[in-house]
C-alpha cells in the first residue's frame, strides 16, 4: 500500500490496487465519529457507445441511471433498510460522466462496507422488476418536465450540442427507457463495473489496512472496456437560443458557450483551473460586471456561473433571473472583450487566485466534498490534491486568451424560460 503525505495541506492518503483489481483510497481522519466511503464507476449517462473485447455497443439514453437504481433491487431484501438498520445512511446519484453509491456511518463500518461491496458487485436484473423501474423513472422524467431549472439547462444543452450525447437528459426520455432491457443492463454491468474501472475511497477514523482485507475479498469482474469519449462537434452552437414558456414569477435564463474539452491529466486539469478563474474574472460576485448589473437591478443573488466540463466537452455558463436577459447576455460580451483589451484592476487576480485556493482547501473540511473530487479527479487522471501548486503557478495572462476565444456570439447560446404569458 503507498503512502502519500501532502504537508502543505497536512493530509496523508492511502492507495492501493488491491489483488481482485479494485483500485482503492483511504483518507485517515483520526478522532471523527463519521465514516464516509464512497464506491464510484467511470460510468454516466453521456457513456452510451463502447467497446468491450472488440465488440461494440449502442445503448439507450438513460441507462447508468438505470442502473443506479437497479442495483438498490435485490430479489426479497430491502437494502436501505438493512444499512439503516447498521446504522448508516446510504444514497447515490448518476452524473454525465460517473455513478456513485455512498455511506455514512458512525458504527459497523466493516458491515456496511461489505453490505455496498455486494450490493453492486452481484445485481440482479429480472423483466419484472424492470417493467416496474420503467415506471418509477417515467414518474421522475415526468417531474422533471415540471421542474423550471432542470429544464432551462437540458433545453441548453440540446441547442448547443449536435452530436454530444450531453444533449440527452440524465434520466432518458419515457421512450429511451422502454428501450432497456435486462440485457442491456447486464452488458453495461459487465462493462463499467469491472474493477478496473471502479474505485473506492473511504474518510474517517479507519484502518486502511482493514478496508483493503475487506474490499479485497470481494470478486468483481476484469473487463477492458473503451467509452466513447470524443464527438465530432462544430464550433459555433447550432441555435443561439431557445424559449420555453412555464410557470415562473420571472423571466429565467441561462447562457452557455460551447468551448474545447480541456482533456485530461495534469494539463487538462490545469486548463480547467484557468477557466474557473476566468469565469470568476468575468462575472463572479466580486467582479466589476456582477457589481453593475446588480445595481442596474438586471439581476438578483441567484445570478451566478462558472466553468463545467464532461467527458469530451466543457462550456462556460452564467444564469439567473433576469426582467431583461439579453441586456445581460450583451453586458458579459462587453466586459470580456473589455478585459482582454485593458486586463483586471492591480492586485484583483492575486487576490481572486488566493480566494479561490482557500475555498478549495476549506472545502477539505467536508467529508462529501473531498470524497466526491478525489473520486472526480481520479478518473480525470489527476491527484486531487496537488491542486495547490497548480494554483501557485497560474498566471494573469492566461485568462484572456481564454476569454477571447470563448466569449463569442459563434458559440454562445441563451436559454430562457418566460412567464406564461409573456414578460410583465
Amino acid at each position: 500500500m503507498k503512502k502519500n503525505h501532502y504537508p502543505r495541506l497536512g493530509e496523508t492518503l492511502y492507495r492501493d490496487t488491491l489483488p481482485n483489481g479494485l483500485p482503492m483510497v483511504v483518507l485517515p481522519r483520526p478522532g471523527f465519529r463519521k465514516k464516509l466511503c464512497y464506491l464510484v464507476t467511470g460510468y454516466g449517462s453521456v457513456h452510451q457507445d463502447f467497446t468491450r473485447d472488440g465488440e461494440v455497443f449502442h445503448t439507450p439514453a438513460g441507462v447508468a441511471h438505470f442502473l443506479e437504481h437497479k442495483l438498490f433491487d435485490l430479489p426479497g431484501r430491502d437494502i436501505s433498510q438493512e444499512f439503516a438498520a447498521l446504522g448508516a445512511s446510504v444514497n447515490a446519484f448518476t452524473t454525465y460522466d460517473m455513478t456513485a453509491y455512498y455511506f455514512s456511518c458512525t458504527d459497523h463500518f466493516p458491515q456496511n462496507l461489505r453490505l455496498l461491496l455486494e450490493m453492486v458487485s452481484a445485481p440482479c436484473f429480472t423483466q419484472e422488476s424492470v417493467d416496474k423501474e420503467q415506471g418509477i423513472i417515467g414518474q421522475e422524467i415526468a417531474m422533471n418536465l415540471d421542474s423550471p431549472d432542470t429544464r432551462i439547462f437540458e433545453n441548453l444543452m440540446a441547442a448547443m450540442y449536435e452530436n454530444h450525447p450531453i444533449r440527452h437528459p440524465i434520466l432518458g426520455t419515457e421512450r429511451s427507457i422502454g428501450e432497456i432491457t435486462p440485457e442491456i443492463l447486464r452488458q453495461c454491468h459487465r462493462a463499467f463495473y469491472s474493477a478496473g474501472n471502479l474505485l473506492l475511497c473511504v474518510i474517517g477514523d479507519v484502518d486502511p489496512q482493514e478496508v483493503a482485507e475487506i474490499a479485497g475479498a470481494v470478486p468483481f469482474a476484469r473487463e477492458a472496456v473503451t467509452p466513447q469519449e470524443v464527438w465530432p462537434e462544430p464550433e459555433a452552437a447550432p441555435s443561439h437560443q431557445v424559449t420555453t414558456q412555464m410557470d415562473v414569477a420571472s423571466p429565467m435564463f441561462q447562457l452557455g458557450f460551447k468551448c474545447p474539452w480541456p482533456g485530461k491529466g495534469e494539463s487538462g486539469i490545469r486548463r480547467e483551473i484557468v477557466a474557473d478563474l476566468a469565469a470568476e474574472a468575468l462575472f463572479g460576485e466580486s467582479s466589476p460586471l456582477y457589481l453593475e448589473l446588480y445595481q442596474k437591478g438586471l439581476i438578483d443573488t441567484s445570478f451566478g456561473g462558472g466553468f463545467e466540463t464532461v467527458s469530451g466537452m466543457a462550456m462556460l455558463t452564467a444564469s439567473g433571473d433576469s426582467k431583461d436577459p439579453e441586456a445581460v447576455q450583451a453586458a458579459i460580451f462587453r466586459e470580456a472583450r473589455r478585459l482582454c483589451r485593458e486586463g483586471l484592476e492591480p492586485g484583483a487576480f492575486l487576490r481572486m487566485k488566493r480566494s479561490a485556493l482557500g475555498r478549495r482547501i476549506r472545502s477539505l473540511d467536508s467529508f462529501d466534498s473531498t470524497c466526491f473530487r478525489l473520486c472526480a479527479y481520479y478518473f480525470s487522471g489527476y491527484d486531487y490534491f496537488r491542486f495547490p501548486e497548480l494554483y501557485e503557478n497560474i498566471q494573469e495572462e492566461e485568462l484572456y486568451p481564454f476569454l477571447a476565444e470563448a466569449v463569442t456570439e459563434e458559440r454562445c447560446c441563451l436559454s430562457l424560460i418566460e412567464p406564461i404569458g409573456g414578460r410583465v
